[in-house]
């Protein structure tokens, strides 16, 4: 396997230098597991038995970067690359999960090696010495598993964010997380309560864009559920309709498999009927009805998805989905382009996806007409952009300033001039033509106050 690993060269200039000066120095880290792997390492960090001051001599204080000397790590630029390079070191007490209160600089690999997460992530590497693995990483990846360093309690215990590390690595590796460190993840799931929001969110959004989602989600839905509590209610609530055959919770959970690995998608998948349990009514012949989720899957998603610190733009657009995402028009020009104004020309495509994933996570016996009405839609908005219809006010054939050249100058008018004109060209009444709505404009002029 150490043939798979080839570092870059001013990574491994950096490292020789160390060398040379009489210290240790190893790749270490994700890039060694990437590289085992047989994928592109996204950066490569460098540890080594020198002391940050003794880094700063042997490599001179060009292009570094000191701010991390606390922690014993500096940042080296060179080649268009920055390097982090940190000192060989044991951690101290965790009073928080999730930061040391202090650091002791050791000039052992061993024990540096010893503090650090999963085994996997716990490799190091240089040219003459080859792979350093002591504690199994090597096969650990051959075998897809992912194991704790040492005793899994105080792992998690030290930082709390590995939780969902580890569970992120199953989801987007496609690992199985080894029986102790499982157990370890269950018993300690309430440590998250301590960490930010913001982490938990980054960590979160990652394990649902990986292809392992569906199983990490079943098996782990109680972590899900220390930073999303709301989801509890989703858990074994039978759905009462012929259109499904799984509980709430695994349509989810499904849907979010099937959907394309956008974040964008998978987030509106994970949200999209989590309001259903609040709205359920059964009706006399015994069948299932939730009435309404949709708005109230929607404030559900936006009050969490601040909680949890998501950015504007992205929970807009979850939201606009969510919303939309039940919605059954006929499949036919008017109602396309009645859509088309409803999600934004751009969000259509992703309002498709998401109905095909919402699909084809219910009772499969339905999968074929679904697909094919879902196929139908997206047809018909594909020859309505060819023949450039008109489906917001930009798409429109006139604009304001058309308005005001005919003598209309109050604006709060020639915007409800204009919303008259492009309804009537959405619903097919008339051509989206400059002259006729041109026309249309002065004709109608009056009714507007």
């Amino acid at each position: 396997m150490e043939k798979l690993i080839k570092m870059p060269e001013s990574a491994a200039r950096i490292i020789d230098r160390l060398s040379m000066s009489g210290y240790k120095a190893y790749a270490v880290g994700g890039c060694i597991r990437d590289s085992i792997m047989g994928k592109i390492p996204y950066d490569w960090d460098i540890c080594t038995s020198a002391l940050p001051e003794e880094v700063l001599e042997v490599l001179g204080e060009k292009n570094i970067v000191e701010n991390g000397l606390k922690h014993g790590t500096v940042t080296v630029h060179i080649d268009g690359e920055n390097y982090e390079i940190t000192t060989f070191r044991t951690d101290g007490e965790y009073l928080d999960n999730r930061h040391p209160e202090n650091v002791t600089f050791v000039r052992d690999l061993k024990e540096d090696l010893s503090r650090r997460d999963f085994t996997m992530n716990s490799l190091a590497y240089n040219d003459s010495e080859g792979l350093i693995d002591i504690f199994g990483g090597e096969n650990d990846i051959n075998d897809g598993i992912i194991r704790c360093v040492g005793d899994p309690d105080k792992r998690f215990g030290e930082d709390a964010l590995r939780i969902l590390r580890a569970l992120r690595f199953s989801s987007q590796l496609n690992f199985s997380i080894e029986e102790n460190t499982s157990v370890s993840i269950h018993k300690n799931a309430e440590l998250l309560k301590n960490i930010s929001a913001e982490r938990i969110m980054t960590e979160f959004t990652k394990i649902l864009m990986g292809q392992n989602v569906e199983e990490v989600l079943l098996n782990y839905r109680d972590i899900i559920a220390v930073f999303i509590p709301e989801i509890k209610e989703m858990f074994g609530f039978e759905q009462h309709n012929p259109h499904h055959v799984y509980d709430v919770w695994k349509h989810t959970v499904k849907a979010v498999a099937c959907v394309k690995n956008e974040r964008v998608l998978r987030l509106t998948a994970f949200f999209h009927d989590i309001g259903k349990p609040k709205t359920f009514t059964i009706d006399n012949a015994g069948k299932g009805h939730f009435h309404g989720h949709p708005e109230v899957s929607d404030r559900m998603a936006n009050e969490i998805l601040k909680r949890l610190k998501t950015d504007n733009h992205t929970i807009s657009k979850v939201r606009l989905l969510i919303k939309l995402h039940d919605l059954r028009p006929k499949p036919d020009a008017k109602n396309v382009r009645r859509l088309m104004y409803e999600t934004g020309s751009e969000n259509f495509p992703l309002l498709m996806e998401i109905k095909r994933a919402d699909a084809l996570a219910q009772n499969p016996e339905t999968h074929e007409y679904k697909l094919e009405y879902i196929r139908k839609l997206e047809e018909i908005y594909k020859q309505e952009l060819e023949k450039k219809s008109a489906f917001n006010l930009k798409t429109l054939a006139v604009n304001g300033k058309d308005i005001i050249n005919i003598g209309i100058s109050d604006g709060r008018k020639i915007g409800m001039i204009l919303e008259f004109l492009l309804d009537r060209v959405i619903d097919g009444d008339m051509e989206n033509d400059r002259e006729l709505l041109l026309d249309k404009a002065a004709e109608i002029q009056g009714r507007f106050a």
